[in-house]
């Protein structure tokens, strides 16, 4: 009787495009061999037979769409086979059966019917196991869907599990009874888990068993193991022992396809993209860990931080509307092991999907010796890597002062997000995203706070009306603001740091516990040995790139911070996956019409494409709608109607850039680069249903505000 091969529990993935078939119709297969290979976004993963036999007739091809529960083929089960050839109850019948079939039996298939011929009808107990689930571990099982006694089929499911990013059922990796369960609703399981014992007798007894252990047993039906397993890349591969394949068949005999040096949000991304269209990838990082500034040091540990001072300033208010909490109480041990657990989740999963991939990570310190090849220090197994094509993606470092003194208690934004105690004065020097972001963290856990900026505005770039609510909110919660104004001197005494300023409001001179440097950041092309691959580097340590990310030297590609502004890691994995492609062969360009910009402070401040100051100093022609958050439904239950959103139309009535001020603006301004993108007007924006009461609905008034159309306020017509 044939048995079918379907689909497996592949999680939240649907309609996942086949991209390879390894199998025939005719052929035999083992249990365990992989018979596709699917490929989504996220993810590459091969497909396995459930049981041991010969394909009979294949249900799927190349480029197909597969779900959970899809038939793949059917087969010829071996103990279907094997009853069917002893029907004739003589060895001659058997024998002349063999000669009848597709495929010859050797040696081995008839060993496997001497081990067979007293074990017919037999139970087998087949162990179930927790297949491998990613990165998830001890994940709880909220509902056990069988009982001892019940009969299951092939991918029934037994159990459903829960962690804190999902849901998935586990499916049984053979049909028959349930012997014993070896888990109950509660438990908590882990990859290699037995889940339950079942009494199998389909399954051809000695042979079944046989065919496992060719296959390694234990792995159960619906996992990628059979990619998982070769993990990645060794260590004398990446010494070009083999040749790297290439798509375009261009032959060479570098170590890889593509190197990527750095693997913050475009070094990954671009490692990943080139992985995923079939390129052999090298990713050189100098940290133990992936990520680079960003996941570790930088925007995701000081959104953390973040998080923890807006609960602390949200608890305050709530006094106003009849809710009292005590003083908080900051234990700094617990919640720097609180950001440190957002950072591992994080860089673990890229650590999983880099195996995934089969990118070869190298850990080490990488300079370019020539133009294909990089030199690796502080690796005791590789000291150079040759490469047919790389992406720079070596980002950038904090800007200090010179002439001020070296001193532990002088910080660099990446200093201040691990102290070793919360200071009680700090002077933030630069009152950029950086500096006001972390001068909000400190302020809200107790430190008495001073910024000092040198311009006439809190974060220079951005408009002044969307600056204007938070630097009042700042001025309640730090000591001092000064703009305008610059720190001459710094002196390190024993008991503190002595600044001395030059500005109207500044004072002469004023004592610190710690003082943050956060004046910018510094592109790291003057760090890589460029000039010996011929790389063009600018005074400023840019690498100058084209469209296609493309740097002097045609195969040598370079994104993120040190190819350009704004240094932003969203900006950096677009390029990266640009770069990816175009050492595919693909046809790609960076060309997008606006890149947003977010501060993570309380309340938010976002913009994105052209702001009216860019808009005035170059002369472009624009019309501005403006909806106030007061009149926001939302917005007043969360006592936020100090924010606003405005859009910004240009001469054709097309948006062309945006900004908003308030709680959650940097997911406000997602919406509106879409529009700039799409060439959207204000009817486009204002005429799309927006849930209400929602932030979001001042997205769409500020385009019926233009439009005309708004009823939630009212604004007296424009005189033509």
């Amino acid at each position: 009787m044939a048995q079918e091969i379907k689909v497996p529990d592949i999680g939240d993935f649907d309609a996942v495009e086949i991209i390879e078939v390894l199998v025939a119709e005719g052929d035999t297969v083992e249990k365990e061999q992989p018979l596709i290979t699917l490929e989504s976004d996220k993810a590459t993963l091969e497909v396995p037979s459930t049981a041991a036999g010969r394909i009979t007739s294949l249900k799927v091809a190349e480029g197909d769409t597969v779900s959970e529960g899809d038939l793949i083929a059917l087969i010829e089960a071996a103990d279907a086979a094997d009853e069917s050839d002893s029907d004739g109850g003589s060895a001659g019948d058997t024998a002349g059966a063999d000669q009848q079939s597709d495929e010859p039996r050797g040696a081995d298939s008839a060993a496997d019917e001497s081990e067979d011929s007293g074990s017919q009808g037999e139970d087998e107990t087949v162990e179930v196991k927790v297949p491998d689930i990613g990165d998830f571990d001890l994940v709880e099982v909220i509902e056990v869907l069988v009982a001892e006694g019940d009969t299951v089929e092939v991918e029934q499911p037994l159990i459903t599990l829960e962690s804190d990013k999902a849901t998935l059922e586990v499916p049984s990796t053979a049909a028959g009874t349930i012997r014993e369960l070896k888990v109950k609703e509660g438990s908590t399981v882990s990859e290699g888990d037995l889940i339950a014992l079942v009494a199998s007798a389909a399954s051809g007894g000695g042979k079944a068993a046989k065919s496992e252990s060719k296959s390694g047993g234990d792995k159960p039906a619906g996992g990628d193991s059979a990619k998982a397993s070769s993990g990645g890349a060794s260590k004398s591969e990446s010494k070009g022992t083999t040749p790297a394949s290439d798509p375009k068949n261009e032959k060479h005999n570098y170590d890889c396809d593509v190197l990527v040096l750095g693997s913050g949000p475009g070094g990954y991304t671009a490692a990943f993209r080139a992985a995923d269209l079939g390129l052999n990838v090298t990713l050189v990082e100098r940290h133990s860990v992936l990520g680079g500034v960003c996941l570790n040091v930088g925007c995701i540990p000081s959104k953390a931080l973040l998080h923890s001072a807006k609960v602390i300033e949200d608890a305050a208010n709530m006094a106003r509307h009849g809710v009292s909490f005590g003083k908080p109480e900051i234990d700094l041990e617990k919640l720097l092991d609180y950001k440190q657990s957002v950072i591992d989740q994080l860089t673990g999963g890229l650590k999983s999907m880099a195996s995934k991939r089969k990118v070869n990570v190298v850990n080490g310190t990488g300079t370019f010796a020539d133009d294909h090849t990089l030199k690796i220090d502080g690796n005791d197994d590789t000291n150079q890597i040759t490469f047919n094509k790389a992406i720079i993606a070596v980002g950038s470092e904090p800007v200090m002062l010179p002439g001020w003194p070296e001193d532990e208690r002088i910080w660099t934004s990446e200093d201040a997000l691990s102290p070793d105690a919360i200071p009680g004065s700090l002077l933030v020097v630069g009152g950029g995203i950086i500096g006001c972001e972390i001068a909000n963290v400190y302020a809200a856990h107790g430190t008495e706070v001073d910024v000092v900026e040198m311009t006439d505005s809190l974060i220079p770039g951005a408009d002044k009306d969307l600056i204007k609510p938070l630097t009042k909110r700042m001025n309640k919660r730090c000591g001092n603001i000064w703009v305008s104004t610059k720190v001459t001197g710094l002196k390190a005494n024993k008991k503190a740091l002595k600044a001395t300023f030059e500005g109207k409001d500044a004072p002469e001179s004023k004592n610190y516990d710690r003082v943050l440097v956060a004046v910018g950041r510094k592109p790291n092309g003057h760090k890589i040995g460029a000039e010996n691959a011929g790389l063009d580097v600018n005074e400023r340590g840019f690498i100058p790139v084209d469209k296609q990310c493309r740097t002097n030297v045609a195969h040598i590609f370079a994104i993120g911070d040190v190819s350009g502004e704004p240094q932003l890691a969203h900006r950096a994995t677009h390029q990266g996956k640009v770069a990816a492609e175009c050492c595919a062969g693909e046809k790609a360009a960076f060309d997008a019409k606006c890149i947003p910009s977010v501060v993570y402070t309380d309340p938010e401040v976002a913009w994105t494409g052209v702001t009216e100051t860019q808009a005035k100093k170059e002369g472009i022609e624009y019309t501005k709608s403006a909806f106030p958050w007061a009149a926001n439904g939302r917005a007043i239950g969360l006592d936020a109607t100090d924010g606003s959103t405005k859009l910004l139309f240009g001469a054709d009535g097309r948006i062309i850039g945006a900004g908003a001020v308030g709680s959650g603006a940097g997911d406000l301004i997602a919406e509106t680069c879409l529009a700039i993108e799409m060439g959207a007007d204000a009817h486009d924006i204002g005429l799309t249903i927006h849930p209400h009461p929602t932030l979001a609905e001042t997205v769409g008034m500020a385009a019926e505000a233009e439009a005309g159309t708004l009823t939630d306020l009212y604004i007296p017509k424009k005189k033509k």
